[in-house]
């Protein structure tokens, strides 16, 4: 097993990226692919310049995904063919069930379907195109941006919080009215029981 302590940088095709997990919040990727529309080629480039997609490899040198499921989906959805990915571990030595093991020990995996249940690894979707849709997962994305919560080095940060939500927010509410939806979301960020998430900032006597 080799672990790599300087980024390698290198384009691959955006529809040969696996994922590590099975949802993402397609209200999520539809604001990524506006951004997208609504600037340049070059500025776009610049925006990917920074904003690579971290990558573990696995076997038969095939790029994992650990973070920025939803702009891959955006740059898929919008015809980019190229992104640039950095390798942050190479475990391309490993048979399959010990890499998705490793993948999962180490918090580069989330395999939570859009109901919340863990699944099988074998759930994992092989391409980022089979991503399936999470409305909460969505919920928790737009709660961050409302400052429910402040942005969090945890992994999968925002599936902690879509899953919070999950237990209180009744899904056809969300699917009926998702702005009214969101202040109850809001509320509820706020309140104690949301303390133990990562990112929480509502009211402290500190």
């Amino acid at each position: 097993m080799i672990v790599l302590r300087e980024p390698l940088v290198t384009p691959v095709p955006v529809k040969e990226l696996r994922p590590t997990q099975i949802t993402v919040g397609m209200r999520e990727v539809d604001l990524k692919r506006q951004m997208i529309r609504s600037q340049s080629a070059a500025k776009t480039g610049a925006f990917l310049g920074k904003h690579m997609i971290p990558v573990v490899l696995g076997p038969k040198e095939r790029n994992y995904v650990t973070d920025h499921h939803h702009l891959a989906r955006a740059l898929l959805e919008e015809g980019v063919k190229d992104v640039l990915v950095t390798v942050i571990s190479d475990l391309s030595a490993l048979d399959k069930d010990a890499f998705l093991f490793m993948l999962d020990n180490r918090g580069w995996m989330h395999p939570f379907d859009e109901n919340g249940e863990r699944r099988d690894y074998a759930a994992l979707p092989k391409t980022i195109g089979d991503l399936v849709d999470d409305p909460y997962r969505s919920m928790a994305g737009e709660l961050r941006r409302l400052g429910g919560y402040a942005k969090d080095t945890t992994p999968f940060s925002e599936f902690l919080w879509a899953d919070f939500l999950r237990r209180r927010i009744d899904k056809g509410a969300v699917a009926k009215n998702f702005d009214k939806a969101m202040k109850d979301a809001l509320a509820l960020a706020k309140g104690k029981d949301a303390d133990y998430l990562p990112g929480w900032c509502g009211p402290t006597m500190d």
